[in-house]
């Protein structure tokens, strides 16, 4: 049951959308990697919950996730209280993730942020013996949160190179036929129109990995940000490779 990696999302499609390259990454490197998602995004524009629990599902097997679950935080006013932070608390005591990867404090979409101060707070509460001591094993606090970038952008703390990767999150995020851009003739006839469904989104995913990848000398790259400062014990093993 140990992870190294648990990314959290309020909705599914965030994950996927914000850092599936990186979680294909480590998962074929030999971590063990796992997806939670808050919400089944049960108040979408497009989709069931039951489809998008499906598509979730088929998006998890193709990044290699060893663990998928998801939470009921409420879908569009996404719920924060002690009884959702049990809920991730007894999570977390369960994979004990040395790694969080969650949304960023501020977003487009306001269950971005409240997905993010959920799994901070619940993250440090994990730890503590004295809280919710009936949810799960033994007391566990993730060794740091990071966050990805989805909606709105921000200087990266950090830049992962996912270009050997790209693919398998462009096959993840194929997954979610009822959310994201398919070709029109693909498209249900009565599907209304989103923001993330629109060609136009689907290409601003691919451009602004393109982007932080050139930032790193590399062809793709996914942005994510530190709180505190990050510890390198060798200077060496992140200087940028390609051309110089």
């Amino acid at each position: 049951m140990k992870l190294d990696v648990l990314a959290i999302g309020a909705h599914p499609d965030d994950v996927e959308l914000g850092c599936g390259a990186t979680l294909a990454k480590l998962a074929r490197q030999g971590r063990r990697v796992g997806i939670l998602h808050l919400t089944r995004g049960e108040a979408g524009t497009r989709g069931t919950a039951e489809e998008r629990l499906a598509e979730a599902e088929r998006a998890a097997a193709a990044l290699g996730a060893a663990e998928l679950a998801f939470l009921d935080c409420g879908d569009g006013s996404l719920r924060t209280g002690p009884d959702e932070e049990d809920a991730l608390i007894e999570v977390l005591r369960t994979w004990r993730p040395d790694l969080l990867l969650t949304p960023t404090p501020h977003d487009r979409h306001p269950d971005h942020g409240r997905a993010h101060r959920l799994a901070e707070a619940a993250a440090f509460y994990a730890g503590l013996a004295g809280r919710a001591p009936q949810c799960g094993p033994a007391p566990h606090r993730p060794a740091v949160v990071f966050s990805y970038m989805q909606h709105d952008g921000f200087q990266p703390s950090f830049v992962v190179d996912v270009s050997a990767d790209w693919q398998t999150k462009v096959e993840a995020l194929r997954a979610y036929r009822s959310q994201l851009y398919v070709a029109p003739e693909m498209q249900a006839p009565d599907a209304p129109a989103t923001k993330v469904s629109s060609r136009e989104f689907w290409l601003a995913v691919e451009g602004r990995a393109r982007y932080f990848g050139q930032m790193v000398n590399a062809e793709m790259g996914e942005g994510f940000w530190s709180r505190l400062p990050l510890a390198v014990p060798d200077l060496l093993s992140i200087v940028p490779g390609g051309i110089r």
